[in-house]
């Protein structure tokens, strides 16, 4: 069975509601590391996102921090208005500048994602209403890894689904409900 050393997740508009119903749909013990980029505003409290999170997910949510090693069966979230980078096994966070007009930028992980770990990263796009992740998500596609894009037609804002499918036409479209199994069977080899 092939293996897949991260998964990362990039959500926008109405991202809150589909991930916590996405992390609540794992099996206790699910051991791939999670990492997530959620455009959130720079003002927002980031315990109570954490919170609501790690309420429904079955393993640890935690805010990634600078040089922190990635750590299997964790939830990793993009701390506000830092972009978040894989650089190998381990974080990094950046100040730079914007990228499509969002910090945490959602192409800025999933491309070092796919820099450091190539064809062992699945890459998840979901609900949004800009373009951020469609070039991160060709790049997993490019390089062997998994693209999976909620179906644009069920997501609260389909813009940015939508985007990312038009840039990997072979990803995987799957309704919100089904993604979770999708990552339980690629990770772990059995459906949820």
């Amino acid at each position: 069975m092939r293996r897949f050393d991260l998964i990362v997740i990039g959500a926008s508009w109405g991202g809150l509601a589909v991930l916590r119903d996405l992390l609540a749909g794992l099996p206790r013990g699910f051991r791939t590391p999670i990492v997530i980029a959620q455009h959130r505003s720079p003002d927002s409290l980031p315990e109570a996102f954490l919170d609501l999170l790690g309420s429904y997910a079955p393993i640890p949510v935690v805010e990634a921090s600078d040089k922190e090693p990635i750590e299997p069966g964790r939830v990793y979230v993009a701390p506000t208005d830092y972009h978040l980078l894989v650089d190998g096994d381990s974080f990094a966070l950046s100040t730079g500048e914007r990228v499509n007009f969002a910090r945490p930028s959602i192409d800025e992980l999933f491309e070092t994602a796919c820099d450091s770990h190539g064809d062992r990263v699945i890459g998840v796009v979901l609900t949004g209403a800009n373009e951020d992740g469609a070039a991160g998500l060709a790049c997993i596609a490019a390089h062997g890894g998994v693209a999976i894009v909620q179906d644009p037609e069920g997501a609260e804002r389909p813009e940015m689904p939508q985007a990312a499918l038009d840039a990997v036409p072979g990803a995987h479209v799957l309704p919100l409900g089904a993604i979770a199994d999708e990552l339980v069977r690629l990770c772990e080899g059995v459906a949820a």
